[in-house]
């Protein structure tokens, strides 16, 4: 939890430099939510692209500092991820 709640404040921090990959990504919507339950601890990421692919493809490519650290981050503090399926997706802005 230390080094999930110190990537937070580090994103955050860099807002700027994650706005310029978000653009890059074609990202329009990217949040983070924290589950804890017995269970354990759980990061929850939703993602909304113009392009799901290239933004994939620009993720894996991206030479800012910024990506660099959030991939470092995540491969330290997650255990496996997933896709998850889409029941219903409502978006006022495409109205």
């Amino acid at each position: 939890m230390p080094r999930v709640r110190a990537w937070a404040a580090e994103v955050t921090r860099r807002r700027e430099e994650v706005m310029a990959t978000l653009r890059d990504e074609t990202v329009r919507i990217e949040s983070a939510f924290l589950d804890s339950s017995e269970a354990g601890d759980f990061l929850v990421y939703y993602l909304r692209a113009d392009d799901l692919e290239r933004c994939n493809e620009a993720a894996r490519t991206s030479t800012h500092p910024i990506d660099a650290y959030h991939r470092e981050a995540m491969a330290a503090v997650t255990e496996s991820a997933r896709e998850l399926e889409m029941l219903v997706d409502f978006d006022r802005s495409r109205e």
